[in-house]
């Protein structure tokens, strides 16, 4: 038998630091399938482990791909199988950690990807989404494939345009298609450990707890305080307040806070990459409009502490970060 352990559960209840555990007790590195922890300078939101939690472990498939990068869970095995098998060749033990059981099921079990032709088709049903909603798309799912739409949820947009895309391109359902591949056996044989919590509300409690602050270290401490000083930090939040008075002189407003939604493309406007970050984020954590709109309101007063430039893709990633690493809520 392969020497694989899978740890799984969700967010908040202690996966990673049994990973390293049991990557200490057996000899073993630790192969991350975490869907948002694949993707680099997103380490507050996505909670990936930081080096004290890692403790000398060695992690795989964290921050490998860019932020704006479309990253599905068929480019998550093609990158993940040979980092397996490495660690596998050198006598290792692997152990894959992570909250993503789609990723760990196509990794481990080898769900096979129903094929669907480059023929635009993904391209026309998202364009009919933006267009008219996901309503309507999500009734036609219902239409063709009750089992699928019955299973989805509205805000579930990607999910169901893949749904829709496979039936359309290949006349089989999604549905059908993954109980054929449930028929096959496992690519994989491994240990499975699955965490949860008989009260829900500890778990709930524990990630509303994700956001900590750290101990400062003794030497840090003898050292004296580095970076910035108070006087500057204030200078530099007196100048940004400054900014947006004038650029809202004239308007009734005087601060980021109080744009509207009607005003967000006026004084928010992001470039091409920041815009592809934030529609990646809000499909991918159901932020609301109104939570887009506050992500937007922070990276521009992100940039006005920087002096006040365009709002760049790197502003709207540490606006999330500040979102949903616990400090707001989507």
């Amino acid at each position: 038998m392969e020497k694989i352990i899978c740890v799984a559960g969700p967010t908040a209840s202690g996966k990673t630091r049994l990973a390293v555990e049991l990557a200490k007790a057996y000899d073993g590195e630790v192969l991350s399938c975490d869907s948002m922890q694949i993707y680099r300078g997103m380490a507050i939101g996505t909670a990936a482990p930081t080096p004290e939690e890692m403790q000398g472990v060695v992690h795989h498939m964290i921050g490998v791909a860019d932020p704006g990068e479309d990253f599905s869970v068929g480019k998550y095995v093609e990158l993940a199988e040979p980092v397996l098998q490495d660690i596998l060749s050198r006598g290792k033990t692997c152990v894959v950690c992570g909250g993503t059981g789609l990723y760990a099921d196509s990794l481990l079990l080898g769900r096979s990807f129903a094929p669907c032709p480059s023929t635009g088709m993904r391209e026309t049903l998202e364009a009919e989404a933006r267009q008219s909603g996901i309503e309507p798309l999500l009734a036609r799912l219902k239409e063709v494939d009750p089992e699928a739409g019955a299973r989805l949820h509205p805000s579930d947009k990607r999910r169901i345009i893949r749904a829709l895309e496979v039936y359309l391109e290949t006349g089989e359902t999604i549905s059908e298609h993954n109980r054929k591949t449930k028929l096959l056996p496992p690519k994989h044989e491994a240990v499975w450990i699955g965490l949860s919590f008989e009260n829900r509300q500890d778990l709930y409690d524990r990630i509303d707890l994700r956001v900590e602050v750290g101990e400062v270290p003794q030497e840090a401490l003898r050292q004296g305080p580095g970076g910035e000083t108070s006087a500057q930090v204030r200078a530099r939040g007196t100048e940004a307040r400054e900014r947006q008075q004038k650029r809202y002189e004239g308007t009734g407003l005087y601060a980021n806070a109080q744009i509207g939604a009607r005003q967000l493309s006026r004084f928010c406007a992001l470039d091409g990459e920041g815009e592809k970050l934030l529609a990646m984020a809000a499909e991918r954590w159901g932020l609301s409009m109104r939570g887009r709109a506050r992500v937007m309101k922070i990276a521009r007063t992100i940039a006005d502490l920087e002096g006040g430039g365009a709002i760049e893709a790197r502003h709207v990633a540490e606006a999330l970060q500040f979102r949903m690493g616990g400090i707001g809520r989507p």
